[in-house]
């Protein structure tokens, strides 16, 4: 995790200190629950919870750690220290290190789960409210980079919603597949623990019990996990290439906002550089990075081996941090994004009514000119346009196989702008109900 990018209450997911008091979390329930059992005396049980108001030192875990080669070992003897090593000797009973580990990093991941859910309901609400103020503001659609049809930039904002919206759905699906828990035991047949340990502890974390694991959850969850991440920074980066592409000097349709005292340049003072979008698509790279090492965890050994350990220790921190801190800066990004109508009329009318030629087009075929001579009719107008920068509407006026087929009046009509919003309402209803 790099400070640079990273928010505090995400970065208190994956502190030591916040995994330690899981792990004793885990151990404690289970001891209440293997003592409901009769399998430990109650008191051994209780006198584990001692431990609760306890500051796990994390530098001394460390130091045990450092002489056993073992980070679980090293926990529960830290955890004898504080409880008595007479009281402490049930714990872990029938347990293996999976159990605490797995169940842990699965807490873990659904408390990121969280925090990226409510990320993204700020950012749906951030896109909806631009999209309803710029619903009927104009502006020119392209496909390939180049002008095509007339669209808005509400509609714009709305795609986004509608995008943002599917990965809330993605999201809730990842945080209720990884939100399981196992405490099974060796190669998971629960020989030395009973089931009923594995239920209570699991309702009192919130969590399901795994159906069934070997040593350790099966990790095609997680791969489901990160694959979701990985999807939602895919869509971040959308939306940032759009605003890039917007805030280009020759385009400047929206730009990011410029605050008092911020500069875009070293060098050149008058510099104001879209570094928001642009470090936006620098992470959503790097969450992407992360999929297909989670992917290659689901194959492991038999039962179980670690070979997924060390890539979960990074990926687990690194892909919820960067993504918890890319949705957040995106949210605040198209909050103030600056949007510039007049620069969207003025660019779609660079070459003048030359994205009506489809309208001409198919008016000319509904008048009973073949497709194939209609085309042509239209692209010879249309070529003058890129050439000469002439108005289209003039030429096609001045064209007397044009003007065969089709009225003044009938080719005016044509240059409307208000036919191709007239379905606005429509598709917003579409992505945002009744609203």
């Amino acid at each position: 995790m790099i400070s640079r990018y990273s928010r505090p209450e995400m970065v208190a997911v994956w502190e030591p200190a916040t995994k330690f008091r899981i792990w004793f979390e885990i151990e404690a329930h289970a001891c209440d629950a293997m003592a409901d059992l009769g399998v430990i005396p109650r008191a051994n049980a209780q006198a584990v919870w001692k431990a609760a108001e306890v500051e796990f030192d994390v530098a001394r875990i460390d130091e045990i750690e450092a002489e056993t080669r073992h980070d679980v070992i090293a926990f529960l003897t830290h955890l004898a220290e504080h409880v008595g090593s007479d009281e402490a000797r049930f714990v872990h009973q029938g347990m293996t290190s999976s159990d605490v580990l797995d169940t842990c990093f699965n807490i873990q991941l659904t408390r990121a789960a969280d925090l990226l859910i409510a990320d993204m309901e700020g950012l749906l609400a951030a896109l909806k409210r631009r999209a309803f103020e710029h619903k009927d503001t104009i502006r020119i659609g392209r496909s390939h980079g180049i002008h095509a049809e007339p669209t808005t930039m509400g509609l714009t904002f709305a795609r986004f919603h509608a995008e943002m919206n599917r990965n809330l759905t993605r999201l809730r699906t990842a945080r209720e597949e990884i939100a399981t828990g196992a405490i099974s035991g060796a190669v998971g047949t629960f020989a030395n623990i009973d089931p009923a340990v594995e239920a209570h502890v699991c309702a009192q974390l919130g969590l399901t019990p795994e159906p069934i694991s070997t040593q350790v959850i099966p990790r095609d969850r997680h791969a489901a996990f990160f694959a979701a991440l990985g999807v939602v920074a895919s869509s971040v980066e959308n939306i940032a290439t759009e605003i890039r592409h917007m805030q280009r000097t020759e385009v400047l349709e929206a730009a990011e906002f410029f605050s008092m005292g911020q500069k875009g340049s070293s060098a050149m003072p008058h510099k104001k550089n879209p570094v928001l979008t642009e470090n936006l698509t620098g992470l959503a790279r790097m969450v992407r990075s992360m999929v297909i090492p989670a992917m290659e965890n689901v194959a492991l050994w038999h039962e179980r081996d670690i070979s997924h350990s060390s890539v979960e220790r990074n990926i687990g921190p690194d892909a919820t941090v960067t993504l918890d801190f890319a949705l957040a800066r995106l949210t605040g990004v198209i909050d103030k994004l600056i949007v510039y109508p007049e620069n969207m009329r003025a660019n779609m009318n660079r070459f003048p009514g030359l994205v009506m030629s489809q309208r001409v087009l198919l008016a000319l075929t509904q008048a009973g000119v073949s497709r194939e001579d209609a085309y042509r009719l239209v692209q010879r107008n249309a070529l003058k346009v890129w050439e000469t920068g002439c108005d289209f509407k003039a030429e096609l006026l001045s064209d007397p196989e044009v003007t065969a087929a089709l009225s003044r009046s009938e080719i005016e009509e044509k240059f409307d702008l208000g036919y191709h919003t007239k379905h606005v309402d429509t598709i917003f209803a579409r992505v945002f109900g009744d609203s």
